[in-house]
């Protein structure tokens, strides 16, 4: 019956984030790098540095499953708002299991469906849904191995009652855990394929594990099942790579991840070497930048966040450990990394940060229920947790408390909603049909990234304008192509050539070599055609 509680709980929590994404789902295709996850994902191809492999496979299988919800677009938009409901449901047995207060996950998990960002995030393709979700997988078998290895579940059988033998145990107890911890670097495997964040947890999650169990070291079997079940899951998942732009190769690969220079860098993000800038300079400006996203996500609650992490260092001192050196990590390297939409790596700080608010409202409930004279004893360590529910004061203390939590959430929502309701986002769309419908037959197109990818999208997925060349900034690396002139002037009087590009020294160059027709407006960072260059005879029409 409990157990079936907790489920329910979850699984509501989850429909809640679901809904909530679901009316501010993007419904089609967009720019940037969402344009090419809903590309890449359906295609099982690669994508950019590092590659999201992970993603890409699961991502697959979301496109078949989910097949008919809609098109390839949609449906990976879907697939995010899905992870983030996975990261709600999950957060609410996680509460459960720090605090010993079901109706604290409850409003953990809402909570951090309707975070401003996680909201966003969820309504469109997106690698850092999904390594949300594997962030909240990750801290719950963590927590679940932690608390039987230190006794804290009481070595409880699958029934919710004690097992008084194994409780006398704790040989007995840790290795009953081990399958969580097991399981735990398996899912770090998959996080590392997904998102290279995933780094940024290993001294954390080391710490961790050395904290609840320091003679692990002593356990040989442990440690090598979880380093070979790590190591296995991270290359079955960066085998999609080569494989997929080798012997297998897919309709769309970036890069040349079949070579082992190639490989390297795609997986190691060469390209993005440079984006961490002065990671110790500007620390006050770095600070002030992050308590402001710290109130813009979480309101008149954001004050809370330090005295709800000293509640946690009290209550649950490892959690602590795990959780306030992972938020430490993560947001020192967010500040001084400068590459496209920085928020998206606070997700997991926000999601602790959501646990901490928890702990901090169970703290509040057993000083309450003392002072009421209800002897409340430490719920985290109890098997009172698996019993059936009785109405007390903690639990109507428990109950307000939660409430609480959500109330400047809620009252937020619509500004909230308004703000990342994309389901009127047509732009990419739009401009998509347009520029296949106004380029000639057998064109050449020389794009710029976040053009290129909902061509892609179109020609690779949807097979439309299979005779249209698009030849990307990678595309000319790849296939050594030159720079943009040498493409473009390999191309023109053989075949109608088009340009778009945002780069202010490219247009202007553009404007003085060749002679343009701006077909949707008065530069080349619109659709362009190129006549020919300046002073040149007009080529010839090529034969048909």
């Amino acid at each position: 019956m409990v157990r079936r509680q907790r489920l329910a709980a979850s699984l509501l929590v989850g429909l809640i984030a679901l809904v909530a994404a679901s009316v501010a789902l993007l419904p089609g295709v967009a720019f940037w790098d969402t344009g090419e996850l809903q590309s890449v994902a359906p295609l099982m191809g690669t994508a950019h540095p590092t590659g999201f492999p992970t993603y890409v496979l699961i991502g697959w299988l979301a496109s078949v499953v989910l097949q008919p919800f809609g098109d390839p677009a949609f449906v990976m938009n879907l697939f995010s708002a899905i992870c983030v409901a996975v990261a709600a449901a999950v957060t609410v047995d996680l509460v459960r299991r720090l605090t010993g207060r079901l109706v604290l996950g409850i409003a953990a998990g809402i909570g951090l469906a309707l975070t401003p960002t996680a909201w966003a995030m969820a309504t469109h393709a997106e690698t850092h849904t999904l390594h949300l979700a594997f962030v909240a997988i990750l801290l719950w078998l963590l927590v679940a191995w932690g608390d039987r290895v230190r006794g804290r579940d009481d070595a409880a059988d699958d029934d919710g009652h004690a097992d008084d033998a194994a409780a006398d145990q704790p040989s007995k107890r840790r290795d009953r855990g081990d399958r969580f911890l097991i399981a735990a670097a398996a899912v770090f495997g998959l996080a590392l394929g997904n998102h290279s964040l995933t780094i940024l947890l290993i001294v954390p999650v080391a710490l961790y594990v050395i904290a609840v169990d320091p003679g692990i070291w002593r356990r040989p079997r442990l440690v090598l099942s979880c380093a070979g079940v790590l190591a296995l899951t991270v290359v079955l998942v960066y085998l999609e790579l080569p494989l997929r732009a080798g012997p297998f190769r897919a309709p769309l690969v970036y890069g040349t991840p079949d070579t082992w220079e190639g490989f390297k860098y795609i997986v190691l993000a060469e390209q993005f070497r440079d984006s961490v800038i002065d990671p110790f300079g500007d620390l006050p400006r770095k600070f002030g930048e992050l308590l402001t996203r710290t109130s813009t996500q979480f309101g008149i609650l954001a004050p809370l966040i330090p005295f709800a992490f000293i509640a946690t260092v009290l209550r649950r001192p490892r959690y602590a450990l795990l959780t306030g050196t992972a938020v430490a990590i993560t947001c020192f390297f967010a500040a001084s990394y400068v590459n496209a939409d920085i928020s998206r790596y606070y997700l997991g700080p926000e999601l602790i940060a959501w646990t901490w608010l928890a702990i901090l409202a169970a703290a509040v409930v057993d000083i309450l229920a003392g002072l009421a004279g209800e002897e409340t004893g430490d719920a985290r360590a109890s098997n009172d947790t698996d019993a059936p529910f009785v109405w007390t004061a903690a639990a109507t203390i428990a109950t307000i408390l939660a409430v609480a939590l959500l109330v400047p959430t809620l009252l937020d929502v619509p500004s909230r909603s308004r703000a990342v309701d994309a389901n009127r986002q047509l732009g990419a769309a739009t401009w998509t049909d347009h520029a296949l419908e106004a380029m000639e037959p057998n064109a050449a197109i020389v794009s710029w990234w976040s053009y290129s990818t909902p061509l892609w999208y179109a020609q690779k997925v949807q097979g439309r304008r299979l005779d249209i060349a698009i030849i990307d900034d990678r595309t000319r690396l790849d296939e050594n192509l030159g720079g943009l002139t040498d493409v473009i002037d390999a191309n023109l009087g053989k075949r109608p050539v088009y340009v778009i590009r945002t780069d202010t020294n490219e247009i202007r160059m553009l404007a003085g070599r060749y002679d343009l027709d701006y077909i949707d407006g008065g530069d080349a960072r619109s659709l362009t055609r190129v006549i020919g260059l300046k002073g040149a005879p007009a080529p010839s029409a090529p034969p048909d």
